[in-house]
């Protein structure tokens, strides 16, 4: 009897299963209620994926030329006498911001002084000789060769001042522009000749940037394109300039020609010397952009899913163009305001219903804007 039981047991669970799962059981009320489902309508109780959507823009794109290039001072020079003397005085100090014209270094200059001493007095010497002359001259009571013989003196005395202010000029070492000073390299008492370096100078304000272009955008740089460098120095932080100068030769061993750009550097943040990457702004143009993170491949082929006025989620093939910082270029298969799946696109597949990760808040901010019924009292 208990073998029977058992046997009857077993034949009612097997009964009841092939009734659950044979495939015309009837659907359930969620099914119903859900209509297509995600993953292309499977099963009527599953759950609608909540996915998020973007429209199809347009944007402005820049076609760029990747280069690394080399930062330079606007003008630079090492600076250095133009006599063999010792350095009398030291006007600066390491890294000074000085301006055109102030006096770095003062060399001896004791015998020079007497000679400016001695030149001064003959000029005035001269001079006093000539005005004397000129009003005998006036009265005719000096003859005129007189007259001439003393102007031509005052002049020669004069001349021989200006020799001795050059020759002073020459222990005065000043700042031929404005711009940062080096490391000094020398300190008062030093023996200088014509080369022995100072110091150096760099006008920063301004910084110029060289680099090396293939031959094959030679066609495409023009002198005025913007140019975007970046320094490993700075993360996060772009200079803006422009292209100034274009090489006249191509290298005929590398293939590539010289460009130089001009980057404005008020603060100073960029110095001669640093390693810059480069892109210069070839062309720009308005493109039909998507996320991403919207587009998936098949094979060789783009795909994206669009999503219509019924929430219905179709794979759209599209052509792509380039790619720029989380968007894609799209040349054909799409219309400006079309809506795209750009996140969640894993959990979908053809002809799925969706919903928006925005309607939950919505039904929520609806539900607490709903008026209340007002009570009656009896």
């Amino acid at each position: 009897m208990k073998y029977v039981l058992l046997v009857i047991v077993a034949l009612a669970v097997g009964a009841g299963a092939w009734y659950v799962l044979r495939d015309d059981a009837p659907p359930s009320s969620a099914g119903q209620a859900g209509g297509v489902g995600a993953f292309g309508g499977f099963g009527g109780g599953q759950e609608v994926p909540l996915v998020t959507v973007e429209p199809v823009r347009q944007q402005e794109l820049s076609e760029t030329v990747e280069a690394i290039g080399t930062a330079m001072a606007n003008e630079s020079v090492t600076l250095t006498a133009k006599v063999t003397d010792t350095v009398r005085s030291v006007e600066f100090e390491d890294g000074d911001f000085v301006e055109q014209g102030d006096i770095l270094v003062q060399l001896t200059n004791q015998e020079e002084e007497a000679l400016l001493a001695e030149a001064e007095a003959n000029l005035d010497d001269a001079a006093t000789q000539l005005r004397r002359l000129e009003d005998l001259a006036a009265q005719e009571l000096a003859p005129r060769s007189e007259l001439d013989i003393a102007r031509s003196r005052a002049a020669a005395a004069e001349a021989r001042l200006d020799s001795v202010v050059a020759r002073l000029s020459d222990r005065l070492i000043r700042a031929p522009f404005s711009g940062v000073l080096g490391f000094r390299d020398v300190s008062p008492g030093t023996l200088v000749q014509p080369s022995t370096p100072i110091t150096t100078l760099d006008d920063i304000s301004t910084i110029k940037l060289d680099f090396t272009v293939p031959e094959t955008f030679f066609g495409v740089m023009t002198p005025g394109s913007t140019v975007i460098a970046r320094s490993a120095s700075y993360p996060g932080r772009e200079f803006e300039g422009v292209v100034r100068t274009i090489g006249s030769r191509v290298d005929p061993v590398t293939r590539a020609f010289p460009v130089r750009a001009h980057i404005p550097n008020e603060d100073g943040a960029l110095r001669p010397g640093m390693l810059l990457t480069v892109e210069v702004v070839t062309q720009t143009r308005m493109a039909l952009v998507v996320p991403e993170g919207s587009v998936f491949q098949i094979q060789d082929r783009a795909y994206v899913y669009r999503v219509g006025p019924d929430r219905i989620a179709h794979q759209q093939q599209i052509q792509i163009g380039g790619r720029r910082f989380g968007i894609v270029e799209v040349t054909a298969g799409l219309e400006e305001g079309n809506l795209v799946v750009s996140e969640g696109i894993v959990k979908l597949r053809e002809g799925a219903r969706v919903r928006f990760s925005g309607d939950e808040q919505e039904v929520s901010d609806s539900a607490t804007s709903r008026p209340r019924p007002a009570s009656v009292s009896g």
